[in-house]
């Protein structure tokens, strides 16, 4: 079974938040395939269907961005999954808006959501989707920004965005890792350049 964990804040003030495009990627996913993310388990909201004949549990960790980990590895040891099995997706200021990255493995890169994720496997030997942020002028303050509402131009491109990751995921399970990485990898909307 693959695990799709989706990054975010729980509560309303967070919602539409560039912090909770994780959780955001997660409710489309659960939307085209009918799972209903909606129970409680490990500190997480979670629902098992399947995607492309592939079982699946999706899941938006509750603890708060900066522990997100806490959560994931009692999910995973209570399902026996592991670090395999994990699909990771969130939001990457270092990246510009509407660009994704998908990755087979790496750093946290100073996320602290991923970071509390690879502390908490011990490994960071996990397929992760990053999702760019970045609004391609100066950030005063990364964790404001963040934490922000959307602006209403990116408001515009989110429903693409949303819809263009949870398609990666969907070829990341179904095609692997690579070939994903070579369809979906972007440097902004409308480019479909590997970076």
């Amino acid at each position: 079974m693959f695990l799709v964990a989706g990054l975010g804040n729980p509560g309303e003030e967070y919602a539409n938040t560039p912090h909770n495009l994780g959780f955001l990627v997660v409710d489309r996913l659960a939307e085209r395939h009918g799972i209903r993310v909606n129970r409680k388990d490990s500190k997480a909201l979670a629902g098992v269907g399947e995607i492309g004949g592939h079982p699946v549990m999706l899941a938006k960790p509750q603890t708060y961005m900066n522990l997100s980990g806490t959560s994931l590895a009692p999910l995973m040891a209570k399902h026996a999954l592991t670090a395999r099995d994990l699909i990771l997706v969130y939001d990457e200021l270092d990246l510009p808006w509407t660009a994704m990255r998908i990755k087979p493995k790496g750093s946290a890169a100073g996320h602290n959501g991923a970071s509390s994720v690879i502390r908490s496997l011990g490994t960071n030997e996990f397929v992760r989707v990053r999702l760019g942020i970045h609004p391609g002028h100066p950030v005063r303050d990364g964790a404001e920004f963040v934490l922000a509402p959307f602006k209403r131009s990116q408001v515009q491109d989110l429903d693409e965005l949303t819809g263009y990751a949870a398609e990666a995921v969907e070829s990341i399970i179904t095609e692997g890792v690579e070939k994903a990485m070579t369809r979906f990898n972007r440097r902004a909307r409308g480019t479909n350049e590997e970076e």
